[in-house]
């Protein structure tokens, strides 16, 4: 009888193991559910160098936008120099990159219901011809300096953001090395992030495999991607082309989601309307004559890659949302004819990744309206 007893109890245990385990898995690899009237329906704002006025920011609530991104800037020479430079403190900046502008344009487009993202990004001037996702330094002394320099940087906004009511702080932009390399000096520094902002977090990692090499997300709230996945393999693609070409991405940021029961965000997402612009979306618009943009330009093509975007992410519920790469303050009038003297064929064949007065503007306004009825 007392076998009979122990083998029950030792059937009892396993099964509640077993039921354990897979409640447990299940746990593990639920994604989160994001509701598509909540989330980010964002553009990424283009500092200017005058104070902005609400004209500005109504042009986004007409346009459906409840969310912008605001972007200041620190500067690092080398990518294996720690030295960082900034514009802390500093009154000879764009206004719209000066703590000044950043402030005062929070507050415009809060008082017209539009949150906003403070990230902060370093623009790397390097004689080698690397980026800033291959910073990386040559002693344990450089990596401490280093880090130390951008901890100042950081933190600073950290503040300003506390100080303003500012509803997310990006942590970081494309620094994939520095997060493969030195993960718990990330983690340390958001840490002391956290002590400082109680707000949102999330970090912006560059599409090409960094999401997925970060392996602080746990820490943050939002898996911020910047979105410039190729999904086209031919010019001019139709907008059934763009939704097929996001399959393979589309389970791939789902994979991650779910591994850390963390929404994607895109922190940066866009663009250029140019006939090719879905091949290598990252590939920035180069300056040639408007006979050359003209050969290449395509407002549909932009327009289509827009729609098939849209169908093909807007309504998964593990996505949080959109920011739109990128969108110009109005301009004075005074402004406009000071830009067209320095370039008499600014506006012709505009390759630019923003969608501003072109047939993208529109799809924009459209799915926007959409996500948030």
């Amino acid at each position: 009888m007392r076998t009979n007893r122990t083998y029950l109890l030792v059937l009892t245990l396993l099964f509640t193991l077993m039921v354990c385990g897979i409640a447990l898995q299940k746990k593990k690899s639920t994604t989160p559910h994001i509701a598509t009237a909540d989330k980010h329906r964002g553009v990424c704002w283009v500092a200017g160098p005058y104070p902005i006025d609400s004209a500005s920011i109504a042009e986004l609530v007409q346009n459906n936008v409840n969310w912008i991104s605001q972007t200041p800037f620190g500067w690092q020479r080398e990518h294996n120099s720690p030295d960082i430079g900034t514009q802390i403190g500093s009154q000879t900046g764009w206004w719209g990159e000066r703590d000044e502008g950043l402030r005062q344009t929070t507050r415009l487009a809060r008082e017209q219901g539009i949150k906003t993202i403070l990230k902060p990004h370093i623009w790397l001037r390097d004689s080698q011809g690397k980026w800033r996702g291959e910073i990386s330094m040559q002693s344990e002394e450089d990596w401490q300096k280093w880090f130390a320099n951008y901890e100042q940087f950081i933190l600073h906004y950290a503040q300003l953001a506390q100080e303003e009511g500012i509803e997310m702080l990006c942590i970081g932009t494309e620094l994939h090395r520095t997060c493969v390399e030195r993960e718990n000096d990330w983690r340390q520094l958001i840490e002391k992030i956290r002590n400082v902002y109680t707000g949102e977090l999330t970090y912006a990692a560059n599409f090409a495999d960094e999401y997925q090499d970060v392996a602080f997300w746990d820490l943050l709230d939002y898996i911020g991607v910047q979105g410039y996945f190729p999904v086209a393999q031919n010019e001019n693609p139709t907008i059934q082309e763009v939704e097929e070409g996001w399959q393979k991405h589309l389970s791939q940021l789902k994979a991650v989601s779910a591994k850390y029961q963390k929404p994607i965000l895109f922190t940066e997402i866009g663009y250029k309307s140019t006939k090719d612009a879905g091949i290598e979306p990252w590939q920035w618009p180069q300056r040639m004559p408007f006979e050359n943009r003209e050969a290449i330009h395509s407002e549909e093509a932009q327009a289509n890659l827009y729609t098939g975007m849209f169908r093909a992410l807007m309504d998964q519920p593990f996505i949080a949302g959109f920011h739109l790469w990128k969108w110009y303050p109005k301009v004075s009038q005074l402004e406009e004819r000071s830009r067209s003297r320095r370039n008499p064929d600014d506006g012709r064949f505009n390759i630019d990744f923003t969608p501003q007065h072109k047939k993208a503007q529109q799809v924009m306004k459209h799915f926007y309206g959409q996500m948030n009825q």
